[in-house]
């Protein structure tokens, strides 16, 4: 019988899985390390946060993004995008170094016990934990609008699906979408020559503006601190306090997590898209059918005013919803016993855990109980600490003893030793 399983091996799974190792907690970690950051997104990309915000979080801080920059010979500077293949390189040294070895079987299913969970992975095996954390990040929520539903593949796609564009170089593409995710995969595309356009909903598109810079006169890092979700002290808010954002009233939780820090662009893809991509911003598609050669969109703008267009291939970088009944992993029996919030979430405790004792969650899925700091690689640090002292607290753990061996951290066999930076 395990302490706690560890469901899912990117950001946040490996930093609880690092917090629960220094805990000396009893732990196995399931999951391809990184996967969605190797598997699901196209080659060219960089990471929309700062890198100084972008650290998986071991409890002595000693495997940051910067150390693997700096070890790399790479730099790891404020205003400087990290591309998405050197972040996900330093996911995996992370995994090496900081956590225990990794299980790259998937996990089919988590069930209930009267001793705790179940859990079964691809090829059939069974293990027993006395709890569950949930990191399966984003993939299990993949969100399309409902004109798309149910046409072929061929036709339509999420953004996440791609990790390579090349084999729409030369056809005629429409992305869906006014985020980060849709104005960076339209440059992509329109780069390696294929026609593209931009349809959103919004009138008009979003741009982040370019950073302060990070030495500043005291008066105007006060009057705007930076933050890792961006400057300013809403920003502030959401980033540092997420157990204070937990404390808001529920409406409040609900409105900010639907609005805030919605879909915009990085400054430093708007020449890309402005200068190669066809926009058409106040637009939403309501119909869609296959007709030769790629499918048909109706299209309706923000006067009601409709038009219709022909496109070989959709990509919708539409986003995700986090709802409980998305979980497939867990037994139909086990969801129905959860909780949720109004947008369908799952309702969690302070320390992450849900209504079911011993099952907690982490990223997206805890976004509106914990603000949107929970949609970034920022919130792991939160959520892997406050997560592995409430698994602590539920096992009745005794005090840290820091006699786990974890790659990289100077253990020697019959020489206990904490995890140390």
């Amino acid at each position: 019988m395990h302490d706690l399983l560890v469901v899912g091996a990117g950001p946040y799974g490996l930093s609880i899985a690092s917090h629960a190792a220094a805990a000396g907690l009893n732990l196995r970690v399931f999951g391809r390390p990184m996967a969605s950051w190797r598997d699901h997104m196209p080659a060219g990309m960089f990471l929309k946060s700062e890198p100084w915000a972008s650290n998986l979080s071991d409890p002595a801080g000693r495997w940051r993004l910067d150390a693997y920059c700096a070890e790399q010979g790479m730099t790891a500077r404020h205003a400087e995008p990290i591309p998405v293949e050197a972040f996900a390189s330093y996911g995996l040294w992370f995994a090496r170094n900081a956590v225990p070895a990794v299980d790259e079987r998937t996990i089919t299913r988590v069930s209930s016990g009267p001793d705790g969970f179940t859990a079964v992975t691809e090829d059939g095996e069974s293990l027993h934990a006395r709890a569950v954390a949930l990191a399966v990040g984003v993939m299990p929520f993949i969100e399309v609008p409902a004109a798309l539903r149910g046409l072929h593949p061929t036709l339509v796609t999420h953004s996440s699906h791609h990790s390579d564009l090349g084999h729409f170089q030369g056809k005629d593409v429409t992305v869906i979408g006014g985020g980060q995710a849709a104005l960076e995969t339209a440059a992509l595309l329109a780069e390696q020559g294929t026609r593209v356009r931009v349809l959103a909903r919004a009138e008009r598109l979003r741009w982040n503006d370019v950073p302060p810079a990070w030495e500043r006169s005291w008066w105007q890092s006060v009057r705007s601190p930076h933050s890792g979700l961006g400057p300013g002290w809403r920003n502030w808010f959401y980033s540092e306090r997420p157990g204070l954002f937990r404390r808001l009233p529920e409406a409040t939780r609900s409105r900010i997590a639907a609005t805030a820090l919605g879909p915009a662009g990085a400054w430093w893809v708007r020449d890309r898209v402005e200068r190669a991509v066809d926009l058409l911003p106040g637009h939403e598609v309501t119909a869609a059918a296959a007709v030769p050669g790629g499918l048909r969109l109706d299209l309706t703008d923000r006067a009601g005013a409709r038009r219709s267009l022909e496109t070989e291939h959709v990509i919708a970088a539409t986003g995700f919803k986090a709802h409980r009944d998305r979980l497939g992993l867990l037994s139909a029996e086990l969801r129905g016993t959860l909780a949720a919030l109004p947008d369908g979430s799952p309702a969690l405790g302070h320390s992450f855990e849900s209504s079911h004792p011993g099952l907690f969650f982490a990223g997206l899925v805890t976004a509106s109980g914990f603000g949107p700091a929970m949609r970034f690689v920022h919130g792991a640090t939160f959520t892997a600490s406050t997560l592995v002292q409430g698994v602590r607290r539920r096992l009745g753990a005794t005090p840290v003893r820091g006699t786990v061996p974890v790659p990289g951290s100077g253990h020697r066999s019959g020489t206990p030793s904490p995890v140390r930076g």
